[in-house]
């Protein structure tokens, strides 16, 4: 049930918007040992935002996934951060990643919990 939201003040076009939605699915999964059919990846482009008091390029991601390895989030960052770079142009220390592991009963799919 990993799911990765990335917000950014990039806007991306159809085809670019594609590219980096299946990639994060596909690279979330492979990171992750998950199938990709329980991934989820929302992307919101062109969001007001400022970081270090500059409008310049940046993102913001939230990796939540029942089971997160703690010890396993400075590989994960650092896989997150190159493909949000890659796909968005953004300087890597202009990104902000959240990781977060819920309790199974706290994540609901297919009419119940985990």
């Amino acid at each position: 049930m990993p799911f990765l939201r990335i917000e950014t003040n990039r806007e991306l076009g159809p085809e670019a918007r594609d590219r980096l939605l299946a990639e994060a699915s596909r690279r979330t999964a492979e990171l992750l040992g998950k199938p990709e059919r329980y991934v989820m990846v929302a992307l919101y482009e062109g969001v007001d935002m400022r970081f270090a008091g500059s409008a310049g390029p940046l993102a913001y991601a939230e990796l939540k996934s029942l089971g997160l390895p703690g010890e396993q989030t400075p590989q994960l960052s650092a896989a997150l951060c190159e493909l949000l770079a890659d796909h968005l142009g953004v300087a890597q220390d202009r990104i902000y990643i959240e990781f977060a592991s819920p309790e199974r009963h706290m994540w609901g799919w297919d009419a119940r919990t985990f």
